[in-house]
């Protein structure tokens, strides 16, 4: 097997075949698809070099951005800590990529004796020469520009920040794009952890993502869409458990056989489905399983023009609920609160949250772009509305924006979402963090208060309920307001891993781990978790535990929490070496990760004034009261002063 594996698109074929030939001239043996026989199936070919490479070298460019098998490579390279990447052009590698350093490639005219060759050179041999236990050697790229605000992209918890902006807009992993090959949907994988122990209701139903079976397989979106909408409508009803979509979707594209999923989210029905289009005309298929024994209570198929799309959701919907044996008491179900009846603006929502869900700059800037048109063609869009502001948060947790400009943006939307949609709890939600991550608590609890007053059940409204109290150290009230997150959306991340944060803040961190753990079986890509294991494991008393799993983080995480850890294991020269170079790389950016260090450290000012310059910086600082790693400071008059400017309990 290679030493090195690259992975790139066509465009990007003779600065591929550049790298490679300068990469075995310097000694590496590299594959490439170049390397493919004839007669070799070509996907089982490319994952086994993958696995067997000792680093993978990703060419990221503008065409190679919108590439899932670029992504997926560059994800996996990531994961396993194996990853170079290189820019070939002005743009940015996606987000979730960037903490990365890339080596800078641009204008390279295949020269090996230029520095950024060499420079790849050097990284190579540090991944190839390796003991599997070391971290590959962060290749220095140029400083960011002071101007521009980076956001706080090292902190432990931020990365939750930017996935809960996305999640407001519906989207928190990217929906897969590979079509599925056959004519009835297929439903998803297991993942591994356990059911709960609480009896299943008999009204309750989980809504898969409909399969796009058109005949370019181009209507993802589409279907996408007309499973959401469903999901939406059936929502309303009082008596049925709807688990939410980032639950319900999670299982797309896996082969997880429905009595599985349904164990999964905790329902005893599974709703499936498919569309077909073709020009105007449509054709979507719906079945209603019983999941237990996999009886069909309830199956049809529409044929319409495309204009009667919103007809046939609300009539799938209605069908569902009489299948169900429920009486509805206000009659048929209704459209959504801020939804539309526009079908092209309809369209374009739905392309924006396509689009949004590629996360990178040029991604995001296409999503505002098609929701400004959905919204002239229909200014009383409320949800199209609120998905401006979930994109202008985004863009502000990943620097797109500066934090006074990104908040205040955000806010205005969300208040013209509820100008034209005054009874839209996720616009209110929306709003909730807005204020939070300004500081003002008090305008944040009265927003999270007017969305559960419309929704007590809403998975968003409730998450922003116990991000609020968290804040505050309403410990009882946060944790039953995640509990409650958790019983609508079972396999949110965001959720299980907040509720790990409240164990966490509250000293009990056996069970922080434990919930920790359940975030990294659901999320193995998610960022932050094995720093957030590593944290519990230390106050239990466990640093070289910790130290284990902090090292199995990447890269872009780990340097934040990785001098405490030293130092727990009396590795201070180590420590000292961390703690400055985390400084060096990120002062601008991470202010309050490095005020935790010098709280470990007992370093009373430098941990104050890295707290105030976390301050100045506008870092999303929402879990201080309570953060044992300040315990040291509690007894400083100075903290109790930080603590009273940021309005939280001393």
């Amino acid at each position: 097997m290679a030493d090195v594996f690259i992975s790139y698109v066509s465009e990007d074929r003779a600065t591929a075949e550049k790298i490679s030939r300068g990469l075995e001239d310097a000694g590496y043996s590299v594959w490439w698809d170049r390397h493919i026989h004839g007669g070799v199936d070509f996907s089982t070919e490319i994952e086994r070099q993958l696995n067997a490479a000792k680093v993978v070298v990703v060419l990221w460019s503008a065409a190679s951005l919108d590439s899932k098998w670029v992504r997926d490579e560059a994800q996996q390279a990531r994961d396993e800590n194996k990853l170079i990447p290189l820019r070939l052009d002005g743009v940015q590698p996606p987000l979730g990529f960037r903490q990365a350093q890339s080596l800078d490639f641009r204008g390279w005219n295949g020269d090996p004796t230029v520095g950024a060759f060499a420079a790849l050179v050097d990284s190579a041999r540090d991944f190839v020469d390796r003991l599997p236990t070391d971290a590959p050697r962060a290749v220095p790229t140029a400083a960011p520009k002071r101007s521009r605000w980076r956001g706080p992209r090292i902190v432990v918890g931020v990365v939750a920040v930017l996935a809960l902006a996305l999640a407001y807009f519906g989207v928190e992993r990217f929906w897969p794009s590979k079509p599925v090959a056959t004519e009835q949907p297929v439903a998803a994988g297991t993942p591994t952890i356990a059911p709960a122990a609480t009896a299943i209701p008999e009204k309750s139903i989980a809504v898969l993502p409909f399969t796009d079976m058109s005949e370019k397989h181009d209507q993802e979106y589409l279907a996408d869409g007309m499973a959401e909408e469903i999901l939406n409508l059936l929502a309303q009803v009082p008596d049925l458990l709807v688990p939410a979509r980032t639950s319900s979707f999670y299982f797309k594209g896996k082969p997880t056989k429905v009595p599985d999923i349904a164990r999964e989210l905790g329902v005893v029905n599974v709703l499936e489905g498919s569309i077909r289009r073709s020009g105007d005309h449509l054709r979507v298929t719906a079945q209603l399983v019983r999941a237990d024994n996999g009886y069909h209570l309830w199956s049809e198929t529409y044929d319409r023009e495309l204009r009667d799309v919103f007809k046939v959701q609300d009539d799938i919907a209605n069908a569902v609920v009489q299948a169900l044996q429920i009486k509805l008491m206000g009659g048929e179900l209704s459209r959504r609160k801020g939804g539309t009846e526009n079908l092209e603006a309809y369209q374009l929502y739905l392309r924006a949250l396509s689009s949004y869900n590629q996360l990178t700059e040029s991604s995001m800037d296409a999503t505002e772009k098609y929701l400004d048109q959905a919204i002239k063609l229909d200014p009383s869009y409320g949800m199209a509305q609120r998905a401006l502001a979930a994109n202008a948060l985004a863009k502000t947790m990943s620097g797109m924006l500066d934090p006074a400009e990104g908040y205040e943006r955000a806010r205005q939307q969300a208040q013209r979402a509820l100008q034209v949609s005054p009874d839209l709890a996720e616009a209110h939600s929306q709003i909730a963090w807005v204020f939070a991550l300004n500081w003002d608590w008090a305008a944040a609890q009265a927003e999270v208060q007017r969305a559960l007053a419309i929704d007590p059940t809403n998975p968003y409204a409730l998450r922003a309920a116990g991000m609020v109290s968290l804040a505050l150290g309403r410990w009882d009230d946060a944790e039953r307001q995640y509990r409650a997150a958790l019983a609508r959306d079972p396999l949110n991340r965001l959720a299980i891993k907040s509720l790990g944060d409240v164990y966490y803040l509250t000293g009990r961190y056996a069970e922080a781990e434990a919930m920790y753990r359940r975030e990294l079986e659901v999320a193995p890509d998610s960022m932050f978790v094995h720093v957030d294991i590593g944290g519990a494991l230390l106050l239990q008393g466990k640093p070289e535990a910790a130290l284990a799993m902090v090292q199995q983080d990447v890269e872009r995480t780990r340097p934040a929490f990785l001098p405490i850890v030293l130092q727990a294991n009396g590795r201070m020269a180590e420590a000292d070496a961390a703690l400055q170079a985390l400084i060096a790389q990120c002062a601008d950016r991470c202010a309050y990760a490095i005020a935790l260090n010098y709280a470990y450290r007992d370093d009373h000012d430098l941990a104050l004034q890295w707290l105030e310059r976390a301050y100045q910086q506008k870092e999303a600082m929402l879990q201080i009261v309570g953060e044992p790693l300040l315990k040291n400071l509690a007894d400083d008059p100075r903290y109790k002063a930080f603590l009273r400017k940021m309005k939280l309990p001393e």
